[in-house]
Formats: C-alpha cells, structure tokens, sequence
C-alpha cells in the first residue's frame, strides 16, 4: 500500500510524485498508458505567461510563480537525469499584420508595462532587423520572459529522475475512486483494487470523467489540439513567434514546431486535413520560408480545459482526495509549481500561492 496514489502519468502527476517521493513518502503512478504520453507528449512547450494572459488579475499572478521555478527546475531535471531539456530563454514574439491587430498589442503593451512587466513594443522595421525571415508586419510586441522547454526531453528525464528515486509506475485503467463518502480509500483499476489514503487525480482531459470523483463530469473537458513539425537545417527564427491565429516554437536542432488548433470535438484525438492545411497556412503566414519546407510529423493532443481558464488544484469534498487538473494549455508550464502547491497541501506545509482561485470547489 502507497503512501499515495497518483491518478496520470502526464507531467504534472509525475512532477507531483517525484515532489512527494522526495519528502520520503511512497508514490504510485497508475496510468494506462506509458508516462506522458497525451497532452504532455502533445504540447510545444512554450513558457510565456505574457503571451496567454489578457489583463491583470489571478491567471497571469499564477503564471508567472510557474515560470519562475522553471530555470531551477530543469537544472535539477538535469542534474537528476543527465538528460537536456532543451529549456530556452530567447524571447517570444506576438505580431500583428493590421492596424487593429497593432491596436490588441499596444493594450497588451499599455496592461503589462503597468503591471511592472516587461514588454517591448517594435515598429515593423525593428521587427525585420531582429528576426528576417518573418513576415513583413505592422508592429510586434517583444516578450523578454518568454522561454520554452522541449516537453518530449523534459518527459523522459522526470520519469527517470522520478523512478530512480524510488516511484512506482504501474500501467493500469483508474475505473472508480473507491471513498464512504468522508474519506477515500483508494482505486478500483482494471487489474484490481489499490489502497492508499491519499489518492490525486491528475488525469488531464479525462480526470473528472471518473467514477467516485465529486466532481461535475463536465468540470474538465478536452480540447483538441493538432500541431505540425517542420525540420530544417537550422531553425530560420530563434524567438517563439505568436501571430495569424498560430505559433512557432524553433528548436536547437532545427526542428519548427507549428500550432495549434483549438477544437471541441470530444476526445476524438485525429490529425485532419483541414487541421494540418490551417496549420500550414499559419507556418507560412508567419514565416514564408517554411512554407517550402514538408511537413516532417503531426500529431494532434486533448489539452484539459476548465471552465474560466484557471486550474483546478487543491482538496475535494472528500478527505485525503484531491485535484490537479485543468490546466488547458499550460500544463508544462504550471508542473513545477503544481507540484509544489500538491506536496505543500499533501503534507501539511506552506503553500506557495493564493489558492481561492484555483479550489475544485468552484465547478
């Protein structure tokens, strides 16, 4: 019997499980799939708070206490590993190709600056000498704090880091939390009962589809995501790129990531012609060059979407049950911190942020 069972192998379950496994207690990951293997696996790994944010208030609060731990974090996922990460600090960018799409930047510009973040806005010239190989634009806001992190390399080094420290991962179907009501028990699985008294449910787009969570089943619903990968011998652009509706995330080696629809379909996770040409119309709006360039792999994930944007994270109706879901597209982003507020609630510690905003039982 665990001290706790973990509901997801994606990377916040699996963050939270090695938080906890290193405050000394035992941690089971039940998943029915190899580790982060959905909307882990799926994500760009794009680390700009300032890019999904529309105004002051508790998202971009909790957005940026999660971007702040990761530089240490993938140090440590490195040191623990020995595996790169490919975290990256180039900037970001957000375009804008007419007068109206330069008027949503400079509020943005005018909110941020406000707010004591940092934010520079380029007139379409300064924008050509700082990246070339983008489209002629109209204005750009500029993002100093926007980093990205190569979710595949991150996945691999925290189930590692994870299972050296003494994680046990079990590949099973999570059918039922088992509680009376008052306090859980543990989980029903295809392959039998497991009991633990803290279970975590940290199941992505699925979590609140499951048996026994006192949750609406609607509370996490997911949102599909297609994306495209383009290879060239040397990425044209080195800052993220937001604009024409989609993104561009250059990595090291070449390689361009191109996202990301936005469709609710269910949990229907296929790639789609209609997806990859929108996608490509993107890459190559954003970036003519690319648009020479085949499409070297698709994919397409279910990111988990509450209601009102924000996460749902902290304790259930019932004792010892808790949530770690909800995080729509910024799961890489918030996993170290989720990880920290989880361990901190789980064992009695500090918890690092306000957490009114965030509690299950607002669905």
């Amino acid at each position: 019997m665990s001290d706790c069972i973990i509901v997801g192998g994606g990377m916040v379950g699996c963050a939270i499980a090695l938080a906890l496994r290193d405050r000394g207690l035992s941690v089971t990951v039940v998943d029915r799939g190899p580790p982060g293997e959905e909307a882990s696996w799926a994500a760009a790994g794009i680390l700009a708070p300032q890019l999904e944010a529309h105004g002051p208030g508790p998202f971009i609060e909790l957005m940026r206490a999660g971007v702040a731990r990761w530089r240490g974090w993938a140090e440590m996922l490195h040191a623990r590993s020995q595996l790169d990460v490919g975290y990256r600090d180039d900037g970001a960018l957000d375009l804008a190709f007419d007068d109206d799409e330069a008027a949503r930047l400079e509020e943005r510009a005018r909110w941020q600056r406000g707010a004591g973040l940092p934010v520079e806005l380029l007139s379409g010239r300064e924008l050509q000498a700082l990246e070339p190989a983008l489209a002629p634009a109209t204005r750009a806001l500029r993002i100093p704090e926007g980093h990205q992190v190569d979710t595949r390399r991150a996945m691999r080094a925290l189930v590692f880091a994870a299972a050296s420290a003494g994680v046990d991962f079990v590949r099973a179907e999570v059918r039922a939390i088992r509680h009376d009501g008052k306090r859980v028990a543990g989980v029903d699985t295809n392959h039998g009962p497991r009991d633990s008294g803290t279970v975590i449910v940290a199941g992505g787009a699925w979590s609140t589809q499951l048996d026994g969570l006192p949750m609406p089943r609607g509370a996490v619903r997911p949102v599909r995501g297609q994306m495209i990968e383009l290879r060239t011998p040397a990425p044209p652009v080195r800052h993220v790129v937001f604009g024409a509706g989609g993104y561009l995330v250059p990595r090291a080696d070449g390689r361009v990531l191109c996202g990301s629809t936005e469709e609710e379909v269910g949990y229907e996770k296929e790639v789609t012609a209609a997806g990859l040409g929108t996608l490509c119309g993107r890459a190559a709006r954003l970036c003519p060059s690319l648009g020479a360039l085949p499409v070297a792999d698709h994919w397409a994930g279910l990111r988990p979407a509450s209601a009102d944007a924000l996460p749902y994270i902290g304790g259930t109706a019932v004792a010892g049950l808790w949530l770690a879901s909800g995080h729509f597209r910024n799961g890489v982003l918030l996993a170290p911190l989720t990880a920290e507020i989880v361990t901190a609630l789980v064992t009695g510690g500090t918890v690092p942020v306000d957490m009114t905003a965030l509690a299950p039982s607002r669905a």
